[in-house]
């Protein structure tokens, strides 16, 4: 495998830094398989509820796809909860920062704000604030936020909900992960 000439970026040259794209280009096409990795690894994630993470993940976009719902909302219930493994702490932000250059902004905010707004649901058994969301009422999405987590989140932990299998979603996230990203000056934060 060729690799670049520099130690510094600084002084790298237009050949290494061709080379270094093509690298990137390829890796960037298998994301859905790595994707799609991690969201079986979630089938040996966090116990302690009656089915896996990776079940929980399945019954939400299955619940999403039941709903009607477009193939980024689909998707997003899938991977919403992928940052469990790296980042239980901030899982919310992992899985919105994987989606953010591949679906439009809403999405990639309501999966952000997931973890604030499932308080709604445990906080007052654990202390936390169940209306911690109430400090985004009023945002242009806090309702998609809401509706999210009221009929794709928090309902889904069902051992007999009929669910879809990983292979059923397998093309949606191929389909969403080949879109091209956005690039550097298109990004918004939100």
């Amino acid at each position: 495998m060729s690799t670049v000439s520099f130690t510094q970026m600084r002084d790298g040259t237009r050949a290494d830094y061709d080379l270094l794209a093509a690298n990137e280009r390829r890796y960037v096409a298998e994301l859905p398989d790595r994707l799609l990795a991690a969201l079986a690894d979630l089938d040996h994630g966090l116990g302690g509820y009656p089915i896996s993470r990776l079940q929980h993940s399945l019954q939400s976009a299955t619940r999403a796809e039941r709903d009607g719902a477009d193939i980024d909302w689909v998707v997003a219930a899938l991977v919403h909860d992928i940052g469990d493994t790296l980042a239980p702490e901030n899982h919310s932000q992992l899985a919105a920062a994987v989606l953010r250059p591949y679906v439009r902004e809403e999405v990639t905010w309501v999966v952000q704000m997931h973890g604030v707004f499932q308080q709604h649901y445990f906080g007052k058994h654990t202390g936390q604030d169940p209306d911690a969301r109430e400090a985004y009422r009023g945002h242009r999405w806090f309702e998609s936020c809401e509706r999210f987590c009221e009929r794709w989140d928090q309902a889904s932990f069902d051992p007999g909900y009929p669910t879809e299998s990983l292979s059923h979603f397998e093309p949606m996230v191929r389909e969403v992960f080949a879109r091209p990203s956005f690039t550097i000056g298109d990004f918004t934060s939100t």
